[in-house]
């Protein structure tokens, strides 16, 4: 069941195991918090909950407390965080405890992988699997939107919710603070806007990128060269700035294989390439698209293999240079361009 799904879900029945399986702790940290509610309802969770830490952890330990009769509550709860090395050394034990649960205990595994050919995955009901992954970008302004509303009572514009996965990034316990901030900024106004937005949350690397490759979309060299050359005036280290930069280009360089090459349609190649689906990613992208031209579009996975190997010592120039020539050979106009 995908997080978000169980957090909304009214009608949770309470499992004897959860397995809180991904990479998104701010998901973690509320699917673990409704499990104890289902759980436990309105008794205080102070002396019925036990956290541990999985990589030094022994399954005995885990047993007699989940068999351990709870104090003023219907059940215990027990925790097991970074719980991956855990359920490896104790496959086996588990795969016993999962046939035979305790009735008065729930199990919390907090794992990054649970791979469902595994005996372990096979036992669990689908509700008590819950994938706590981050939503593909183009989904995360509208969940802000909901969040907004949800749990800081405010409403937030589609727009502004666009511009603060744009500025933020895609990361949900981010932009839940960032949300929060926005909140206690505008005080009684009842909404967010992009206004708002745009004065009171600050830039991320991944937002800067985006500035310097709207600059390469309009052909404009000098601006992104000159915002380039602010990060770095800031104390930006290259290496900081090439992977955000990168990740963009590979986006570029899979739309320009899928559109020039195999002859799909724009729309469809973008989509197949992870490119957020708002209407200022795709603008930017088809400006992007049409500023470079197949030619250095289909040359881009070469570009992007010389200037990792010269980051890695491979190139004498110092590393600023390398990524500042990188950003003017994008930005340049094209060679076949009219003039």
């Amino acid at each position: 069941m995908e997080a978000l799904q169980f957090l909304v879900a009214k009608d949770s029945k309470r499992q004897s195991v959860y397995a809180l399986v991904g990479d998104e702790d701010f998901l973690k940290r509320y699917a673990r918090e409704r499990i104890i509610s289902v759980a436990l309802g309105e008794e205080d969770p102070s002396f019925a909950v036990s956290v541990y830490a999985g990589d030094r952890l022994d399954f005995s330990t885990v047993r007699n407390e989940l068999e351990t009769l709870p104090f003023l509550a219907p059940c215990r709860v027990v925790i097991v965080e970074s719980a991956d090395k855990f359920v490896t050394d104790n496959r086996p034990a588990l795969e016993a405890y999962f046939a035979k649960p305790s009735r008065v205990g729930v199990l919390i595994l907090d794992v990054k992988t649970f791979p469902e050919n595994t005996k372990l995955a096979k036992a669990l009901p689908d509700a008590a699997k819950i994938a706590c992954k981050a939503p593909p970008a183009y989904k995360l302004p509208p969940w802000c939107v909901d969040w907004a509303k949800t749990a800081h009572k405010k409403k937030l514009a589609m727009n502004a919710a666009e511009l603060l996965v744009e500025l933020v990034g895609t990361s949900m316990g981010l932009l839940d603070q960032e949300i929060g901030k926005l909140a206690n900024a505008v005080g009684s106004k009842a909404g967010i806007s992009v206004e708002d937005v745009d004065a009171l949350v600050g830039r991320s690397k991944a937002a800067d990128v985006f500035r310097i490759m709207d600059a390469v979309g309009e052909g404009r060299p000098g601006e992104a060269l000159s915002i380039l050359q602010e990060l770095f005036a800031e104390g930006e280290d290259p290496m900081a700035v090439i992977g955000p930069l990168t990740a963009q280009l590979r986006k570029l360089a899979t739309v320009g294989r899928l559109h020039f090459v195999e002859k799909i349609a724009l729309g469809p190649a973008m989509d197949a390439a992870n490119v957020p689906k708002w209407d200022k990613a795709r603008i930017s992208c088809e400006k992007q698209m049409k500023h470079l031209g197949g030619r250095r579009l289909l040359k881009l996975p070469d570009w992007l293999v010389e200037i990792n190997y010269g980051l890695k010592g491979g190139n004498p120039l110092p590393e600023r240079v390398q990524v500042e020539r990188l950003v003017v050979t994008l930005a340049r106009p094209r060679e076949d361009a009219k003039r």
